[in-house]
């Protein structure tokens, strides 16, 4: 593999790397305070990209969160 080739790889990586990042700031920020805020037991949500999670209320109150992500490479 030359130089630009693996370039381009890090470049992808450094890309699916930033979008789980970006997605689990969205469920853990945004969608936790709606489900808070709306006193929710349980939600899923899926993005159309791959991108799914599931909160459920615990038994202590918390909030259980369990997320995926899908990378194309």
């Amino acid at each position: 593999m030359n130089e630009m080739e693996q370039g381009a790889l890090d470049a992808m990586d450094q890309d699916a790397a930033q979008a789980r990042k970006s997605w689990a700031a969205f469920v853990e920020r945004d969608v936790a305070d709606f489900f808070t805020g709306n006193k929710l037991e349980k939600m899923t949500i899926e993005d159309g990209n791959g991108n799914k999670a599931k909160l459920g209320r615990a038994k202590d109150g918390g909030i259980k969160i369990e997320y995926t992500s899908t990378v194309m490479i």
